[in-house]
């Protein structure tokens, strides 16, 4: 390589919490070659050329924790590598993916660097590292950079490879509740919460939209026809079966009236207000490529309004509002359409934007409507003569506190009626702060699946929080979605440990899920050899609906190489760390460094609610208890290992061994649970090895104490516990 120059020699993809922090990162490893000697303010002009490109990195803090605090770094000299991962959240935030952390660490190896960067969508980080190690090379060799194309080609990827803001807007309701999430497909579909407590969403539909519902509510005709029997208003009106049929179901309605498809969605293929055989002629053809069926229906006369009801409730509703031009006297109509609608600052070609650009080569119905006035796109209007170009397509307008109760009422039935547990009311009203008998108003669609855009950006009028409803709907009250998971790492032991908790669950009445270096496990039948001690098998135990508890383990490499298979965890279980314990391919180099960067992870992970079952005896894994967020366990052989004497007189919780007996402790209290010489496995084992077996025996003990397993269960659990022939190595493997 030219060692004035920056390679890339490793990228980490780090799914799950890892030793940085406990969202998903890319994790890249630069050589910074001999650049390490040439640290920005040695540098002529880069300073000036990369304020210039991306002057937005004022507002990077950095460690000073002030705004302007990396310019400040970057005037003062910083290195390559930190550059990078500057500059690799800046153009993911200007490709609106918003990205926050970041750190840069040396390593011991001179001139390489860790750069660790948070992974929203590792497409669009890996993407932008790339583009990151390029700016900055430019910089420093002061050659041109492009930033509008690598921002364009980020934004490219981030709308091909992100959540649609329906399903975001659910996803980040659910973190706020502490709820965890995982997407399962490329698209939309996302799972809240773990085991036998998720729920799958999919846009806006959820695992309890019934598909019955669903496809009631793709029949227009069928939907009328249910909320007409029920009560509620609805436009009168029939499917036809042609152009004729159409124009004889018009005069039987009394124009004006409506043609739409029965199965159409979004508003296309919609005409309303015709009232000639020549218009409806024209709707029937237009409705008729765009469904399966035609209706002809009653106009009603106002405004199109849609309610969003979430579990029976209407949570929020936007107003349609016509596009219409005026005249100046030399503009076409189709000129005046991109100066006078187009521009509108709130109108794009994509999901950002609460209203859609009118196009009349992809919207028949507009070409429709200028026809019907007996215009073209190419008339020049006289000046002030104002021309309608577009009846819907537009509901983005907020008026959720004007809606009348009795409207939100019939909203909510209509949505019970057919059978959605989320819906969009369609209905017209002249005024929605008035019941709709009073006005001839109706309701016309209940549609599943709908957007929440229009809820979340509307062109006007307060955002309102319906993932938030969504989320409430699916975990009422205090329901996080999580089911209890086990998390143990440590460098002997894990695998024993890992096998006694899930059978103490399993005596508990739990359908475990078990991942760990013998394999996979379900509910005590394993279903795959090898190597489960992995984010893979974490992430397959947390998907399975028939599974009410998960014990994971996870090793140090794991750790480093993929992060945990899991946000967080009720129970966090570290066994030992060995002294001589390193990993130098990864730039771990002592049994220090393991702890501090490593294992610390899985104590850092326990929910504030859960608990850290930590050996005692072991320096650097009792150091640990400070980091976590809950309460502590300590597990050891003897009573008088100082640090357990400590917790214990602070009214700590202990598990060790006294009279040749394990005995549990809550502050002074102590309850004695079994003989060791109870216990066939470890009786059976060979001298050298019980210490060590003891030591797990007693880890399970204090993880089923901290789950609240009944002591009877517990003392049953290890009195009667098996291993096969290779028990003894599994204790200090």
């Amino acid at each position: 390589m030219n060692k004035k120059s920056i390679e890339i020699i490793n990228v980490v993809s780090l799914r799950g919490p890892n030793i940085w922090t406990y969202r998903p990162v890319l994790e890249a490893w630069v050589d910074i070659g001999e650049l390490e000697a040439s640290p920005s303010n040695t540098i002529p002009g880069f300073y000036e050329r990369l304020t210039a490109w991306l002057p937005s990195l004022v507002e990077h803090r950095c460690g000073v924790g002030e705004r302007g605090g990396f310019l400040q770094r970057l005037r003062e000299g910083t290195w390559p590598a930190h550059i990078m991962e500057h500059v690799m959240i800046e153009l993911q935030n200007l490709a609106g993916v918003q990205t926050g952390f970041g750190k840069a660490r040396e390593t011991s190896t001179p001139g390489v660097y860790k750069v660790a960067v948070r992974a929203r969508y590792e497409e669009v980080s890996r993407a932008a590292l790339v583009m990151a190690r390029d700016m900055v090379m430019a910089g420093i060799e002061d050659r041109p950079f492009d930033v509008d194309d690598a921002v364009s080609r980020l934004r490219d990827i981030a709308e091909s490879v992100s959540l649609g803001p329906s399903t975001a807007c659910i996803v980040d309701a659910a973190a706020d509740r502490g709820i965890p999430s995982l997407r399962l497909n490329s698209g939309n579909l996302v799972q809240l919460g773990y085991g036998a407590r998720q729920h799958r969403i999919w846009t806006a539909e959820t695992d309890q939209t019934s598909a019955i519902a669903e496809s009631i509510s793709s029949d227009k005709d069928l939907t009328k026809s249910l909320l007409r029997s029920c009560g509620v208003p609805v436009p009168e009106g029939r499917i036809v079966s042609d152009i004729d049929d159409a124009w004889e179901a018009a005069q039987d309605i009394g124009v004006p009236v409506v043609v739409k498809p029965s199965d159409g969605n979004h508003g296309r293929g919609v005409s309303t207000n015709l009232t000639t055989r020549e218009e409806i002629e024209a709707a029937y053809r237009l409705a008729e490529e765009e469904g399966s069926e035609v209706i002809v229906e009653r106009f009603i006369p106002g405004d199109e309004h849609r309610l969003l009801v979430v579990g029976g409730k209407m949570v929020a509703a936007a107003r349609g509002e016509i596009a219409t031009v005026t005249g100046d006297g030399t503009s076409t109509i189709l000129q005046l359409i991109d100066t006078q609608i187009n521009t509108d600052p709130r109108r794009g070609t994509t999901e950002e934007f609460p209203l859609n650009l009118v196009l009349i080569d992809e919207d028949p119905a507009v070409l429709l409507e200028l026809t019907r006035q007996g215009l073209t796109p190419e008339t020049v209007l006289e000046a002030g003569r104002q021309v309608l170009v577009q009846r819907n397509g537009n509901v983005a307008f907020d008026v959720t506190p004007l809606v009348h109760p009795s409207v939100a009422a019939a909203a909510a039935l209509a949505a019970r009626i057919v059978g959605l547990d989320i819906a969009g009311v369609d209905l017209v009203a002249e005024d929605i702060s008035r019941p709709l008998d009073e006005q001839g108003g109706a309701v016309v669609e209940a549609n599943a699946g709908p957007g929440l855009l229009m809820h979340l950006k509307p062109a006007d009028g307060e955002p309102r929080p319906v993932g938030e409803a969504i989320v409430n709907h699916l975990f009422p009250g205090d329901d996080d979605g999580r089911i209890p998971v086990v998390g143990i790492t440590g460098s002997h032991g894990k695998t024993m440990v890992a096998h006694l908790v899930a059978r103490l669950l399993h005596l508990h009445g739990a359908h475990v899920g078990l991942g760990c270096s013998d394999g996979f496990f379900l509910r005590g039948r394993q279903v795959e050899r090898g190597d489960g001690a992995n984010w893979q098998t974490a992430r397959r135990i947390m998907t399975n609906r028939a599974i009410n508890a998960a014990v994971v383990e996870t090793g140090f490499r794991a750790i480093l190489a993929e992060g945990l298979g899991y946000d967080r965890c009720q129970v966090g279980v570290v066994t030992n760390i060995d002294p001589k314990a390193s990993l130098p391919d990864w730039h771990i180099d002592d049994a220090d460094q393991m702890a501090g960067k490593v294992v610390r992870t899985q104590v850092d992970v326990v929910l504030p609610d859960g608990v850290a079952v930590l050996n005692a005896a072991d320096a650097r894994v009792a150091e640990l208890a400070s980091l976590c967020d809950g309460g502590v366990i300590f597990f050891g052989l003897s009573p008088e290992i100082p640090v357990v004497a400590r917790h214990r007189k602070e009214g700590g919780r202990a598990v060790f061994v006294r009279h040749g007996g394990i005995v549990l402790a809550a502050g002074a209290a102590e309850v004695p649970l079994i003989d060791l010489a109870e216990i066939g496995a470890i009786a059976a084992a060979e001298p050298a090895h019980r210490a060590h077996m003891t030591e797990n025996m007693l880890a399970a003990v204090g993880a089923a104490w901290a789950l609240g397993i009944a002591l009877e269960l517990v003392r049953a659990g290890v009195k009667s516990v098996e291993f096969g022939v290779n028990a003894e190595a599994v204790a200090v493997a």
